[in-house]
């Protein structure tokens, strides 16, 4: 007696039965690794600090300190809720964008926006802030740990137009010497200024 071996497509032609119909009924999808809605609701690595939102004064004493007013663009780097993109645009007049690798944060800082009446005035971006694009800001704010604001230090300092103002919480940029440094009620904030280009 001669026996045969079941095909491997015979053995899986139930599931790819199931598979196919279910691709092919209406109003069903399958989410793959290029879905953009699966890809939204996860982050796009590991955050490279542990979120800790700024302090609401801190935030007004980090945008006073830039000067901010209705002519700026206020980038925030690693953006959390929202909270200082939503003050430059509410308190201040300027325009706020955050950038934000957690996509959790991001929705929070839409609701945030929504919630204040400034969603036309902040946008905020699922992305990775070293791999972002920020060379329209006027003004940048930062509360990272110090060895991300040295490795931000360089692409700053090369992208950035001069005159662009560059604020960090607690953290300085090595030995890059900050314009100005307030250290009241207990928050230090450091100020720095992109300067000219050689041959500008």
């Amino acid at each position: 007696m001669v026996r045969f071996s079941p095909s491997p497509f015979a053995r899986g032609g139930a599931g790819l039965a199931l598979l196919l119909a279910l691709a092919l009924a209406p109003g069903c999808t399958v989410a793959g690794p290029s879905d953009p809605a699966a890809q939204a609701a996860r982050p796009l690595r590991a955050p490279d600090v542990r979120y800790e939102p700024t302090p609401q004064r801190v935030v007004r004493q980090m945008l006073r300190l830039a000067e901010v007013g209705p002519g700026d663009v206020v980038y925030d780097l690693g953006s959390g809720d929202g909270r200082i993109p939503i003050t430059a645009a509410r308190e201040f007049g300027a325009r706020g964008v955050g950038i934000e690798i957690d996509p959790e944060l991001i929705r929070k800082s839409e609701a945030n926006a929504h919630a204040a009446g400034l969603a036309d005035r902040v946008a905020f971006r699922h992305e990775d802030l070293f791999e972002a694009r920020f060379s329209d800001a006027t003004v940048v704010t930062l509360f990272l740990y110090p060895n991300l604001n040295l490795r931000l230090r360089p692409r700053l300092l090369r992208e950035l137009a001069p005159g662009t103002r560059v604020v960090s919480y607690w953290h300085d940029m090595g030995d890059w010497k900050p314009e100005r440094i307030d250290s009241a009620r207990r928050a230090t904030i450091y100020l720095w200024r992109i300067p000219p280009r050689a041959g500008e």
